[in-house]
């Protein structure tokens, strides 16, 4: 087999590997897939540890909603596994290629103008991944998410949305590939370190918009309501230094009940924004019998679907600042600068090896370019096929060192003086969520950005003892 396989060209050793990888890594997200499942159908009883932590009923509907994921999971997965298949097999991307330059013809730039003929094969590329997954993505989102009592969106809000998304999306990705492209072009030997530079600063530019211009578009954000836990946040921000200027509420609940907490922004401005479904005293979705009204009595949107709950949803308020005293420890043991750092030394090195390879005839004729080296076509093929099996393994060492974060985070909140508050916050969360605590441990190794459940309050139990 492998004898029959160097004999052939290099081109389709190239191609061969490339598909070979991909079903590789398929087939083992399948097999950890098929693991977990196994969990989640056997573990049908609260196991004795979490007893006391987690109730028959929750367990039961936690357990549920995963293998509905799962099972959904393995489906799409497939579908896209199979999809990206036949387009490789059947020249897809030549062909939406050579599409592209008809188009941009057409609109009188001439198909030798590739920097044109680049942008139109994005726009046409970005428009069929979308609407193929958007089926998918009904699916999730009106079946399984629908059925578990997370979704709060109508059909009409949801599209809109989507379009939203595919516009504001192609705002910022067409000028700025489109830069990348003309830097490449002109950059001479060192091209790849202009090109570096600048998808660092277009990264720090869209981190610093994005909360305050982009996430606006989808969300509405409001500022937190003067009141006890404001002064709270703000004086445990101050205890440890961290530069808050605002803090927000955004309003998760018109799409989803599942929470969620972030800060952004650099210097000597950052801001802090709560999901109004983490905060037990202002979720909407806690105020039963007043499904028209906010919690300060105005209209909600018609678009969302507020659904009272009969319990509460969210943390009260010293659960709330054990939460941000675990966010705020991201920020004061660096670990938001160490990620930055990483993600651009990956971004140096891929720009630096696409420089050696780009020049590589056989790398194109293996996707079925032989008679062109589109720039475009040349960073697809690097950055999304080549460079695979180093993506995979980056990965995984990235989850590793996330975990590692989460429980420095936790023990930095701990020092704060606030385990009882976590712990009990993060109980809370993983049932509004229904999050199965029970995980094999090779899907865990390899999937959880976040320890279990189990092991954080273990970590925490074992900090309050001492």
């Amino acid at each position: 087999m492998l004898e029959s396989m160097l004999a052939l060209p290099v081109e389709k050793q190239i191609f061969l590997a490339v598909l070979g990888f991909s079903w590789t890594v398929y087939l083992w997200e399948a097999y950890l897939s098929y693991r977990q499942r196994r969990i989640y159908r056997s573990t049908t009883r609260v196991p004795q540890e979490l007893g006391k932590i987690m109730d028959t009923d929750t367990f039961e509907k936690s357990r549920l909603y995963q293998l509905d994921k799962s099972n959904f999971s393995f489906w799409s997965g497939l579908y896209s596994e199979t999809e990206g298949t036949l387009i490789l097999v059947l020249g897809g991307i030549p062909y939406l290629w050579s599409l592209a330059g008809t188009v941009s013809g057409r609109f009188g730039f001439g198909a030798e103008y590739e920097i044109t003929q680049s942008l139109v094969f994005l726009t046409l590329a970005t428009l069929f991944s979308a609407v193929t997954g958007l089926p998918w993505s009904i699916y999730s989102t009106f079946i399984i998410e629908e059925k578990h009592g997370f979704n709060q969106q109508t059909l009409g809000f949801f599209l809109k949305d989507a379009v939203k998304k595919f516009a504001v999306t192609q705002c910022i990705l067409l000028p700025v590939t489109s830069l990348l492209l003309h830097i490449i072009k002109i950059g001479g030997d060192f091209f790849f370190i202009y090109a570096w530079l600048f998808t660092l600063c277009v990264s720090l530019v869209l981190v610093t918009i994005y909360a305050d211009y982009i996430a606006p578009l989808f969300d509405k954000f409001t500022p937190l309501p003067e009141g006890e836990l404001k002064t709270d946040i703000e004086t445990m921000s101050q205890s440890i230094s961290f530069p808050l200027t605002k803090v927000y509420v955004v309003e998760g609940s018109k799409r989803s009940s599942h929470s969620n907490a972030y800060f952004y922004g650099f210097f000597k401005n950052k801001r802090i924004v709560l999901f109004d479904t983490l905060l037990e005293d202002y979720s909407p979705l806690n105020q039963a019998g007043d499904q028209g009204a906010d919690p300060e009595g105005h209209d909600m949107p018609s678009e969302s679907k507020v659904k009272p709950k009969n319990k509460k949803q969210g943390c009260n308020n010293p659960e709330i600042l054990a939460v941000l005293g675990h966010e705020l420890g991201h920020w004061k043991l660096g670990h938001t600068v160490k990620n930055i750092v990483i993600s651009q030394m990956n971004s140096f090195l891929c720009f630096f090896l696409f420089a050696v390879l780009i020049g590589r005839r056989e790398l194109f004729l293996a996707f079925g370019f032989n008679d062109s080296q589109p720039t475009l076509i040349g960073l697809m093929i690097i950055f999304q096929f080549i460079f695979s099996p180093y993506n995979e393994l980056l990965s995984f060492c990235l989850t590793v060192l996330s975990r590692r974060f989460e429980f420095q985070a936790d023990a930095f909140a701990l020092g704060m003086g606030k385990a009882s508050q976590l712990y009990s916050a993060l109980i809370k969360l993983n049932k509004d969520n229904l999050g199965f605590p029970v995980a094999d441990w090779l899907f865990s190794m390899w999937h959880y950005s976040h320890p279990p459940l189990l092991e954080r309050l273990r970590a925490l139990g074992n900090v309050k003892q001492d």
